[in-house]
């Protein structure tokens, strides 16, 4: 997928919070050697491994294409390729008001572990999860 692709399909998913990256920071996440890109049907995951720790930084299904398996086998690809970079544990995170979300990654192992209060929008928290890879 192309950074114009991916941007579309990040719109379409985050359509307010967080907001759609843009094509621009896309092109300028995928140029940094530590992050990585997953590609599945109709979604992506974007991540980033430094030392032993790795971080989804965006995971995008299609609506259409959502309650597939498609996440989840997302996260699969996402914790192999994280412990193949050398990273023992991973981090995240996700608005508070995502319920979906949350209860795809507690399906997946993932701990919260803090929180950023507001970081979305006034009253929109961060939740900061972990997982052991």
């Amino acid at each position: 997928m192309t950074p114009g692709e991916l941007a579309a399909l990040h719109a379409r998913c985050f359509p307010a919070h967080p907001r759609p990256w843009s094509a621009p920071e896309f092109a300028g996440l995928l140029s940094n050697p530590l992050n990585f890109l997953l590609l599945r049907p109709q979604a992506f995951l974007l991540g980033r491994s430094v030392a032993d720790e790795a971080e989804l930084l965006t995971l995008a299904v299609a609506p259409e294409s959502r309650r597939k398996g498609i996440a989840l086998a997302l996260l699969g690809d996402f914790a192999e390729a994280a412990r193949q970079r050398g990273a023992a544990e991973a981090f995240l995170e996700v608005a508070s008001d995502n319920a979906p979300a949350i209860a795809l990654y507690a399906c997946d192992g993932w701990s919260e572990r803090g929180v950023r209060r507001g970081y979305y929008a006034p009253g929109i928290d961060a939740l900061i999860l972990r997982r052991a890879l």
